[in-house]
């Protein structure tokens, strides 16, 4: 086991009231300030998320990693957050929904690191309820470290007087940005839009960057110390293993520590994409689809017919294909859009989905197996129809209701729930060996 001594790194925490207040803009605009100046930026998303993290990675450089109490844990996350420490100039973690918007919430992991949060606050339609906002949430509750407050979307240099005045005196007030659709990013059903498909991304990162660096948020946070980090490798379960993963703007929800696990553990990644009709690298031993949008390239996805054929000879051959959300989709016999639009899929699995306009599941959920228990979350806008019965159900960790269900048709599994493979990697060798359940 490698120790790395502790070190501190100047660190601050972006949460808001609620969502939509423009944390993500906020985040990947400073990430890209102080990346301008030659720093190390090291930037982690709350929760389970896979939009916001395409934008702050592109933002800073770096990969960006996922930081929960509940789905990563406690001392994971520490780990997390120390070897950062050691490498970076500065940390930023944005925070998810509204600071206290939980179990567990942003300001429970805040709290539990001691990192100092800048609350951003959307200004629109707000005068003087401005400093009410802020003091309730610096004071809400007394562990939580503050940092100060940023006003977001303002609408004049008059406007943005009254929202300084409206400060409680003990509160910092860090600046204001104004109201711009040129820094702004856009959003759709799941979130925000994937990295590659935003028009003028970096110019929209530099535009909020040049404007960050006119306020007190130019200015580096206070130093945060996270402990020493301990770079203690798992057994190499899947060592030979080559696991080919489908990736492009259909099969893009994905955890850059699952990837980083299952190179840990020995195996070798291969990408390739249905949907510019590639084809499962025939070396391949076991096949991941992700989740993603194929609702949105349903049509060209039905059409390449190199890629369908090579996902089907994979199967055919008993070899192991792993499926979340998206991916499961893809495998079914049909996909019908909200327009009531029906699409043929793979028919790798019996049954349909039936896309909604609104989610229809959502939250955190764990699923046990024979290598006991891996965490997660769902998050989707269909309904999936099939006679496959379940082998069994994720459990949530609040309620008694059952979670996503599990499917097995052959050599593949399938769920829409989106598991975190760190929490568990034996249970993850296992999944691509085939030997999970």
């Amino acid at each position: 086991m490698a120790r790395v001594p502790a070190v501190a790194c100047p660190a601050l925490f972006i949460s808001a009231p609620a969502s939509g207040q423009g944390k993500t803009t906020i985040t990947a605009g400073l990430a890209r300030y102080h990346r301008r100046l030659g720093r190390r930026v090291r930037v982690f998303k709350t929760g389970p998320d896979f939009l916001d993290p395409m934008i702050l990675a592109r933002a800073s450089g770096a990969p960006v990693l996922s930081l929960d109490l509940w789905m990563v844990g406690e001392a994971a996350c520490r780990q997390l957050l120390a070897q950062a420490a050691a490498e970076a100039d500065l940390i930023l973690i944005e925070g998810v929904m509204g600071l206290f918007d939980g179990p567990p919430s942003s300001a429970d992991l805040a709290a539990t690191f001691s990192v100092p949060v800048l609350a951003v606050i959307s200004a629109k339609a707000m005068a003087q309820t401005f400093g009410a906002v802020s003091f309730g949430l610096a004071r809400f509750r007394p562990d939580v470290p503050f940092y100060g407050v940023l006003a977001n979307r303002v609408g004049s240099a008059r406007h943005a007087q009254m929202l300084e005045e409206a400060l409680p005196r003990d509160l910092r007030w860090c600046g204001h940005i104004t109201a711009t659709d040129a820094i702004e990013l856009p959003d759709r059903h799941l979130g925000l839009h994937q990295a590659a498909e935003i028009d003028n991304l970096d110019a929209r990162l530099e535009r909020a960057a040049d404007a960050l660096g006119a306020t007190a948020l130019a200015q580096l946070p206070p130093p945060v110390e996270f402990g020493e980090a301990l770079n203690e490798a798992p057994p190499r379960l899947l060592d030979g293993k080559r696991i080919a993963i489908a990736h492009d703007a259909a099969f893009s929800f994905i955890y850059p520590a699952n990837i980083s696990l299952l190179k840990t553990l020995g195996a070798q990644i291969d990408y390739f994409s249905p949907l510019v009709d590639e084809a499962v690298p025939a070396h391949a031993d076991a096949l991941y689809l992700p989740g993603g949008y194929p609702e949105l390239h349903a049509a060209a996805l039905a059409n390449n017919t190199r890629a369908a054929q090579s996902i089907r000879a994979h199967a055919a051959v008993n070899k192991p294909l792993v499926a979340e959300c998206g991916g499961m989709l893809y495998l079914l016999e049909k996909l019908t859009g909200t327009d009531g639009l029906i699409t043929p899929m793979l028919g790798l699995l019996p049954g349909e989905a039936h896309m909604q306009t609104r989610f229809t599941a959502l939250g955190m959920q764990q699923i046990d197996s024979l290598h006991g228990p891996m965490s997660g979350h769902t998050f989707h806008y269909s309904k999936l129809a099939t006679p496959l019965a379940p082998l069994r159900f994720a459990t949530r960790p609040q309620g008694d209701a059952p979670g996503e269900a599990f499917y097995r048709a052959g050599p593949i599994v399938a769920t829409y729930m989106h598991a975190y493979w760190p929490s568990n990697p034996a249970f993850t060798a296992a999944l691509f060996h085939g030997k999970a359940f």
